[in-house]
């Protein structure tokens, strides 16, 4: 079998940053897939599932309201490794095209208090497996040591 695109990725190079992973043709449109992604691989602890679990129940509830881009949001959800997110946008994007609203979401989850949307038995299967204030230290953490100031080594993956 041959390898998948993630997979040939160096995640021994791989720093945290939002990246393109890949685009594909759905009909007569185009689906990019980002890598958003918040912790170094195999260098730094993985996120926990409470934190990526309020992440993306905060960040879905932001994506599918956005007045511009709720429309393209095809979906946002955990990588199995723990160590960020994909976004899927319908259209053809470039990496430095979403940093405003990357700068968004994560401003948002940072800033996020109260109750988490969709945290009810009635509207998750695990509602309980939810920690708010690491996701507001992890997404302040995203957001001020690779959004605020992003660089070419984080925008485009290494070879």
């Amino acid at each position: 079998m041959q390898k998948i695109a993630s997979f040939t990725v160096n995640h021994l190079a791989l720093l945290p940053g939002v990246y393109v992973s890949r685009r594909d043709r759905a009909g007569d449109s185009v689906v990019t897939t980002f890598d958003i992604r918040m912790t170094r691989p195999n260098f730094e602890p993985v996120m926990n599932t409470a934190e990526v679990h309020t992440i993306e129940h905060l960040g879905a509830t932001f994506l599918r309201n956005h007045p511009v881009w709720a429309d393209k949001t095809i979906y946002f959800g955990p990588m199995g490794c723990r160590t960020g997110f994909y976004l899927l946008l319908s259209g053809e994007y470039e990496s430095k095209d979403i940093i405003p609203l990357m700068k968004e979401l994560f401003a948002f989850i940072r800033d996020f208090s109260g109750e988490v949307p969709g945290a009810r038995a009635r509207d998750c299967g695990n509602y309980m497996d939810m920690n708010l204030p690491m996701a507001n230290y992890l997404a302040r953490r995203f957001y001020d040591e690779v959004l605020e100031q992003i660089s070419e080594e984080r925008l485009i993956y290494p070879e």
